[in-house]
């Protein structure tokens, strides 16, 4: 089966993770993709396939010779929460000749927004209709591991030790990697496939961390407010103008963190705000962290006891664990070259689940699928780069095993 038409098939199915939810998976839907790939990767001819109740699918591409370490394929199965993920009506737009392209509910992909979209001229891409997102995050990622699954199944002329593949729920919700069985893997080290533009190598991220602002204010009749009212959205608003403004999301690049202020909600008596905050280096996450506990306490200090700040790491930089292990990258960056690709270095502005699997024992950088404009309706991709990415991680398994 071609990488594209598998990928056309798993974007059928709706996939869409939950924030805040108790269960992994955040949603049972996630069991209809699971449970369907369990079952091609039976018939392929993998071994010990299996999804445990957690939605993690697993299973093994048996060696051909012996004595050699296990090398990890790992994608995600879940689609972001920003966008709808339901009945996704994918458009090919054949040989790519250049300039916006308009969706199908009259939407565009602009070059503008979208910076990469002309570096495609003369490739076959596969867009939406304007309505939901395409799920190539990370459903491309699948497609891709698969193909590569079959080829090692059907042609034993390529040596490799045993390659474990897996499937997770939830990586859009950061929980991708929290009932991750790494000792039944059985990897030494491994890749997760969750990246955008081919060619990326990413193994530097955010560290990460969620912070939750309840504020119990004092309400009356504003006619007679004075010095009694303690207004609980105004005192949100103030806390938040005590971050640096200039480190939002819309203002900052590269390496540059942000607090990010994802929703408020509320009245003049009880007011909510939930924040995620994102620094690659460690020193300064620290320092963001505590720049918002200093903002609570003079925020308590001057209205009395007011506001409750709760501060919930995440993900960390997944950097220090892989530098002891940097040939994974050695081999991604000649992997890549061998395909006529150059490679390129990219910390995340983000997470993925190889950062928590690395805190856990199991060394996993990221690298690219081909995909573009992830959770938005414009998202696209290029039918041969997801061709080369089958390439690429071919040989990848070619040099992880030569010699």
């Amino acid at each position: 089966m071609k990488v594209t038409e598998r990928f056309l098939k798993y974007i059928t199915y709706d996939t869409q993770s939950a924030v805040n939810a108790d269960t992994v998976p955040s949603t049972e839907k996630q069991f209809g993709l699971a449970n369907a790939l369990a079952e091609e990767m039976r018939e392929m001819g993998l071994q010990d396939v299996m999804v445990d109740d957690h939605c993690y699918v697993y299973g093994f591409v048996p060696a051909n010779m012996e004595g050699q370490k296990t090398l990890g394929l790992i994608a995600h199965m879940d689609t972001a929460t920003e966008q709808s993920g339901a009945n996704v009506n994918a458009c090919l737009v054949e040989n790519y000749a250049g300039g916006d392209i308009t969706l199908s509910n009259g939407e565009k992909i602009s070059t503008k927004v979208a910076k990469n979209l002309e570096s495609y001229v003369g490739q076959d891409l596969i867009v939406t209709d304007g309505t939901t997102l395409l799920g190539a995050d990370d459903k491309a990622g699948i497609a891709e591991i698969l193909t590569v699954a079959e080829r090692l199944l059907t042609d034993d002329s390529i040596k490799h030790g045993r390659i474990a593949i897996a499937f997770t729920p939830d990586e859009e919700v950061g929980k991708g990697a929290s009932c991750f069985d790494v000792e039944g893997f059985g990897a030494d080290f491994a890749y997760t496939i969750d990246g955008g533009t081919v060619g990326e190598i990413e193994y530097e991220n955010f560290n990460a961390a969620s912070a939750e602002v309840t504020i119990k204010g004092i309400g009356i009749h504003p006619g007679s407010a004075k010095g009694v009212m303690k207004n609980a959205l105004t005192i949100g608003m103030e806390f938040d103008r005590m971050l640096p403004q200039e480190q939002r999301p819309e203002f900052t690049e590269g390496y540059e963190g942000f607090f990010h202020l994802l929703n408020m909600e509320g009245d003049t008596v009880s007011a909510k705000m939930n924040y995620i905050v994102r620094e690659h280096d460690d020193d300064k996450f620290r320092d963001k962290k505590a720049l918002m506990e200093e903002a609570a306490a003079y925020i308590n200090q001057k209205y009395g006891d007011v506001l409750e700040l709760k501060l919930v790491d995440g993900y960390k930089n997944m950097k220090k664990m892989i530098e002891p292990h940097m040939h994974l990258i050695a081999t991604a960056k000649a992997a890549f070259i061998d395909c006529d690709v150059e490679p390129v270095e990219v910390a995340i502005r983000g997470g993925t689940d190889g950062a928590t699997l690395s805190y856990m024992g199991l060394p996993c950088p990221n690298l690219s699928t081909g995909g573009e404009n992830f959770h938005s309706i414009t998202e696209y991709i290029s039918i041969q780069a997801m061709e080369k990415m089958v390439d690429v991680l071919m040989e990848i398994v070619k040099l992880t095993y030569e010699g």
